[in-house]
């Protein structure tokens, strides 16, 4: 029990904590920035507030909130909550906590999390330690670090924990983090009156960088040695936020991330011929206190590696740069670095020199390859082994050049060195292909005396094979997999991505949008209880917080049915769906309605059968009678009708309609064939005399009875044909605001 001294103490402690420390939020609905991880409907989020965490590492540079977050769950969690600061504890401290978690655990069937600040820190044999723990739950694991885990944490540990990158904040964010604390009266500033002019809180927000604490530090500063006027009022005028906050703070580590993440920004810029981008990491990398020199190696390398024949001048360039710069030193030497950089922007660009590698890669994994005999030594035993024989001396040969064979006999027709079609390189490509194409027809006709040229190609073992291939490509499983492939392409899905299928009923989608989501989440839209149950007890083996969200109803219905299940202000990065603008005979509604469960930059992303580019049964039949030109005419009439409203729509349609609702359209055609059986029960449904069958359609389009009938019977039910369809793959994606 604390005594009374011991709380005073605590309380003054608490006071005196810096403004960034007495702020850090509590909730987290106090919680500001890194929507992508903690938006609501986001995994971690729902992990949080359902108290079923399971180990978490958080990455990312300082001041974005990592500690803030685990304070934030150690205040959520019903859970015992211990931290550690890994540069003060070591194995002992872990010992101590590990006991007493499998005390409370044994006791009061409590769970134990242990946060572990500066988890990096730790050193292999105490993170090797901490394995055992974590694996047995005994704790659960939630580490800070502002290195890559995937290089300073222990691949054992990576494994078994979530990892959650956080990014630096946007100066929007900061600003509301500063408002923040100016407004709390009890951990900020909400007793005193200060005033902060929007130009300073703007220029806070943008020198700080991302890092909340530097932005709340300066605030602080401004505060509390700024007077008040005669109002009593304190104003934090552009001049004192100025004097707060001078200098932008890089995040640069010349040992960590934010070195080897600059370099690799600089260098492809480099390749990519932008000499702007080129120009901002140079100057970040040098503004930061990089080693020129180290610059000047990666330029070097760069002169060969990405510049290489297309310029063979690059690499001399480069080194006299970085010579010039060792004998003038800075600051003047920034002029020869700014130079090398600039000249290898704008240089011409060949990568040609990679097929050395490619050799290396061939030499270290095939059988060696004999020299061929004419190229031997022939110094010594040319007169026992015949060595060098057959040998032609290029230069008695016009232009120095001979058609021979070089290479070993069962690599003749590798190609390494691939020039470029730029710069000095393309002059040099119209001479190495002409020899090779040379060399190689003469090597064709003299190949008696040699091995045969390298096989680039095979063909299948027989005709049987071969077909059945075919088939198994034009299967119609195949075909589903290359939709949804080509869909989710379009999706462009993130781990940490919030998705809304349209079309689980059938749950081609869902499964692998569950796949590509771990840290996001999917809700399951079907329309029949039926199919809910189904879906339950096919997902009843994942883990609770990875399984879809399902709701039972139609698309209109889907804003009551997310708030019935307390999901009001869910916004989703995708919605997916097959069929579903062709399905509804009010397509401008569901798209507002979609539209408006979408975040900003958010994307649809359908598969939508065109029925108007439909096949044709009157084009399954070979015959020229008269009867079947009728059907084909009827038919073509139908597919023509305008007032249909199930053919009175195409690709356009759906583009127009999109672009009208505010979405960036792109529609994409793709046509499908495959061989399809035909059963009685689809015959049936075809010329159904039902009103709206297909058969009613071809008899309003004047086909007479009798070429119906004949029609059907000519159809070979229970056999197949080969059937054709057009699908629509439409990507609709809201404007980022």
């Amino acid at each position: 029990m604390k005594t009374l001294f011991e709380h005073a103490h605590e309380k003054r402690l608490a006071e005196e904590q810096p403004l960034a420390a007495r702020m850090r939020p509590r909730t987290l609905d106090e919680y500001i920035g890194q929507e992508h991880i903690l938006a609501p409907g986001r995994l971690l989020r729902r992990a949080i507030q359902a108290d079923q965490l399971s180990s978490l590492i958080f990455y990312g540079p300082p001041g974005t909130g990592k500690t803030t977050l685990a304070s934030v769950i150690a205040h959520t969690t019903s859970s015992f909550f211990v931290t550690l600061n890994a540069v003060m504890a070591g194995i002992a401290d872990l010992r101590e906590i590990t006991q007493g978690a499998q005390r409370r655990s044994a006791e009061y069937q409590q769970r134990t999390i242990l946060f572990i600040d500066e988890v990096h820190r730790w050193n292999k044999a105490q993170q090797d330690a901490l394995l055992p723990w974590v694996e047995n739950g005994t704790v659960i694991l939630i580490g800070a670090t502002t290195e890559n885990p995937y290089f300073t944490v222990n691949r054992a540990l990576v494994s078994r924990s979530r990892i959650f990158q956080l990014k630096p904040l946007q100066d929007e964010d900061i600003g509301r983090i500063m408002l923040q604390a100016l407004k709390d009266a009890e951990r900020g500033y909400g007793k005193l009156s200060v005033e902060l002019e929007p130009a300073a809180l703007q220029h806070l927000s943008s020198i700080a960088n991302g890092d909340a604490r530097a932005a709340l530090n300066a605030l602080e500063l401004a505060v509390e040695t700024t007077p008040a006027d005669e109002q009593g009022v304190i104003r934090i005028t552009l001049a004192v936020a100025e004097e707060s906050i001078q200098r932008r703070a890089v995040l640069y580590d010349r040992e960590g991330d934010y070195h080897f993440d600059t370099i690799s920004a600089f260098i492809k810029s480099l390749r990519g011929s932008d000499p702007d981008a080129a120009f901002y990491w140079l100057a970040k990398m040098v503004y930061a206190g990089e080693d020129p020199r180290f610059i000047f190696r990666r330029m070097i390398i760069f002169a060969s590696e990405d510049i290489g024949m297309a310029d063979p001048h690059a690499l001399p360039f480069v080194m006299a740069a970085a010579e010039a710069f060792d004998r003038i030193g800075l600051p003047e030497g920034h002029y020869p670095l700014s130079h090398a950089a600039l000249y290898c922007a704008t240089a011409p660009k060949s990568n040609s020199t990679m097929g050395f590698f490619d050799a290396l890669k061939l030499v270290g994994e095939e059988r060696e390859g004999e020299v061929p005999n004419h190229l031997r030594d022939a110094s010594r035993d040319k007169e026992g082994f015949g060595h060098g024989q057959g040998y032609q001396y290029p230069h008695a040969y016009r232009e120095h050049w001979v058609a021979q064979q070089y290479l070993p006999g069962s690599l003749q027709g590798k190609i390494f060195y691939q020039p470029g079609e730029i710069g000095y390189e393309k002059q040099l490509a119209g001479d190495v292909l002409r020899r090779r194409e040379l060399q190689l027809a003469a090597l064709q006709e003299n190949e008696g005396g040699l091995a045969p040229p390298e096989i680039l190609t095979f063909s299948p073992l027989d005709k049987r094979t071969d077909r059945w291939l075919a088939r198994a490509v034009e299967s119609w499983s195949n075909q589903l997999e290359l939709q949804r492939g080509r869909l989710l392409e379009k999706a462009a899905l993130e781990r940490h991505s919030l998705v809304l299928d349209l079309s689980a009923d059938v749950p081609l989608l869902l499964w692998e949008e569950l796949r590509q989501t771990p840290e996001g989440g999917v809700w399951a839209l079907v329309k029949s209880s039926r199919a809910c149950q189904m879906l339950e007890e096919q997902a009843v083996n994942l883990p609770e917080l990875r399984r879809p969200q399902i709701l039972t109803g139609q698309v209109p219905e889907l804003p009551a049915l997310l708030a019935a299940s307390g999901s009001s202000d869910l916004r989703f990065d995708c919605i997916t769906g097959r069929n579903i603008l062709s399905g509804s005979l009010d397509r401008k509604a569901l798209i507002h309605i979609c539209k408006d469960l979408l975040l900003s930059g958010g994307r649809l992303c359908f598969l939508e059968n065109i029925p108007r580019y439909g096949q044709r049964l009157g084009s399954l039949l070979e015959s020229r009678e008269d009867w079947l030109q009728r059907v084909r005419a009827a038919e073509e009439k139908v597919y023509s009708n305008t007032e249909d409203p199930l053919l009175s729509w195409n690709e356009q349609t759906l583009q127009e309609e999109l672009s009208a609702a505010g979405f960036s359209v792109d529609v994409e055609m793709l046509p499908f064939s495959r061989e399809q059986l035909l059963v009685p029960v689809q015959l049936e449904r075809w010329f159904s005399p039902t009103p709206g069958s297909y058969a009613d359609r071809l008899r309003k389009a004047g086909l007479a009875e009798d070429d119906l009938l004949h029609l059907r019977q000519s159809l070979p039910c229970g056999g197949t044909v080969h059937w054709q369809s057009t699908v629509a793959l439409v990507s609709a994606r809201i404007p980022a605001s």
